[in-house]
């Protein structure tokens, strides 16, 4: 049987340890995905799901626990190899699309792959695919300011899938778009997903969406639990 995906086992994070008005952010946290599963992540605000995520991502450490990507403990890994994690095996989409904005949509998907290691042509050709999957590789030589809200965030899916990770996270990736225009870039985030086989923690405040996803987990008070 293969490892999961990813994997948070026992996962703890204080806040000011030690001090008057310490604040337990994640307790005992623990969760499994598997390839191909997408998993959404329901908590209210100040519950600490973004802290879960950047820990999750590697972006932060826990005071506790483990952290493990395809088999491998990188929780407490050097700076280094945590790094080169990221790079290769975590995208990132995030409520607001963070396109850099002097580059175009094509070159914002061909960035982290040269990043990477990938010969330009290879990556060229990679972004193209991953445009045409979500419905923008028409407007692949327009820079962001030239985009529709719904266009940005689809190539910021793109941008994310671009080394082909083994795991996506996504903080709330359609929060900041209206409910017709969001329904829509789920259904392209959804069926890219489902295609390239990773698998997808997606923090959402929009229980609809939710629903269409393989299972609900619950963060409340610094613990998780089934939806």
């Amino acid at each position: 049987m293969s490892d999961p995906a990813l994997a948070l086992d026992g996962i703890e994070k204080v806040y000011l340890r030690g001090r008057p008005g310490e604040v337990r952010v994640l307790e005992g946290v623990s969760l499994s995905l598997d390839p191909g599963e997408v998993v959404a992540l329901v908590a209210p605000s100040g519950a600490g799901k973004s802290t879960l995520l950047h820990i999750a991502g590697l972006l932060d450490t826990a005071d506790a626990g483990r952290v493990l990507i395809g088999g491998a403990d990188l929780g407490h890994a050097s700076d280094r190899r945590r790094t080169a994690a990221r790079r290769r095996e975590v995208g990132f989409v995030y409520q607001f699309h963070h396109l850099l904005p002097e580059f175009t949509a094509l070159e914002n998907v061909v960035l982290p792959q040269l990043a990477n290691g990938t010969l330009r042509g290879q990556a060229e050709s990679r972004a193209r695919d991953l445009l045409a999957r979500v419905g923008v590789e028409d407007r692949a030589a327009h820079r962001p300011a030239a985009l529709s809200g719904g266009q940005q965030q689809r190539v910021a899916f793109c941008r994310a899938l671009a080394n082909a990770p083994r795991v996506l996270l996504a903080d709330e990736p359609t929060g900041n778009l209206d409910p017709e225009t969001a329904a829509l870039v789920f259904d392209a985030l959804l069926a890219l997903v489902r295609e390239t086989g990773l698998a997808a923690l997606i923090a959402t405040h929009n229980p609809a969406l939710a629903a269409r996803m393989d299972r609900v987990l619950r963060l409340d008070r610094g613990r998780l639990s089934a939806g």
